[in-house]
């Protein structure tokens, strides 16, 4: 029998399909981690809040972690500066640091709050500071040749503790955190803090159902270029040994490897060029990205 409406009963079957994740995941908490191609492509940044709003409107709890790299290279280079990174991370002195804060806690931040806002969300957005969120440490950077051996790269840190009580208060009155991945040191310093990894800890510490890292690739790649579905821990260490994991990648699997240690479920790198990537992640069952998971004892 043919339908009278093939367009309506095509989009009846994909919310049908989506019922079930749904159903999983009502008041589960769902971080979201944003950066890439997805930030500065315009459609793809309105898809992204669209997504975003649509996961709290079914009963979801997300919340954003958000990088900057491309939009601080920008600043910088308005500045005659020129950014300059070891091992995936950005070294940061005085000057880059308060580029930084007014980038991600200024720029960046309000215009993800303004999106959700055009969707039809509520947002806020917060940093480190805020309500304690992050303590925060110099980070001294391990030499990749010699394990002994350690880089200052500025203002760089590392989280001593997360304290994500502001984040629930956020939930409870139904608005969608957007975090700013900067913590604070114990003398009011302010630390530029990788956002993968940030995404990773606070993931753990609200012991979120699902992290989801957009990224500029389809997920992680193996040495010929094609997609790795799922990953453990010691087929990561194995990796990392071979070289095949390396540069930006590193502290995005640092992140994934926190939170899934943690407890997370589930931990998914998948292609934030791709429209409505977070619904298609979330909502459907089509295998999409690479699936980071802890070892089974």
């Amino acid at each position: 029998m043919t339908t009278l409406f093939p367009e309506l009963s095509a989009r009846a079957a994909v919310l049908a399909q989506a019922l079930k994740p749904i159903q999983k995941y009502r008041d589960a908490v769902i971080v979201v981690k944003y950066g890439g191609n997805a930030m500065t492509d315009p459609s793809l940044q309105l898809a992204f809040a669209a997504d975003v709003v649509m996961l709290q409107m079914v009963g979801m709890r997300p919340v954003v972690v958000h990088g900057g790299g491309p939009q601080i290279e920008s600043a910088l280079r308005r500045m005659g500066k020129e950014g300059r990174f070891l091992q995936g991370m950005r070294v940061t002195d005085a000057e880059t640091m308060e580029v930084v804060q007014w980038v991600l806690a200024g720029q960046v931040q309000q215009e993800i709050v303004g999106l959700v806002g055009l969707a039809g969300g509520r947002a806020c957005g917060l940093t480190g500071r805020d309500g304690g969120l992050f303590s925060a440490r110099k980070l001294m950077l391990e030499d990749a040749q010699d394990p002994s051996k350690h880089q200052d790269i500025g203002f760089v840190g590392d989280i001593v503790s997360v304290d994500p009580f502001v984040v629930h208060q956020m939930h409870a009155q139904g608005i969608i955190p957007v975090v700013s991945p900067i913590g604070v040191g114990p003398a009011n310093e302010s630390y530029n803090i990788n956002a993968d990894v940030v995404a990773g800890r606070l993931s753990a510490a609200l012991g979120a159902d699902q992290l989801l890292m957009l990224t500029n690739t389809p997920g992680v790649l193996d040495a010929h270029g094609q997609l790795i579905a799922a990953l453990s821990t010691t087929s990561i260490r194995d990796m990392i040994a071979e070289g095949t994991l390396s540069g930006g990648m590193l502290p995005k699997i640092s992140g994934a490897l926190d939170a899934t240690r943690a407890g997370v479920q589930r931990v998914r790198i998948i292609d934030g060029r791709v429209p409505h990537a977070v619904s298609l992640a979330m909502l459907s069952d089509a295998p999409f990205g690479t699936l980071v998971h802890a070892e089974v004892s």
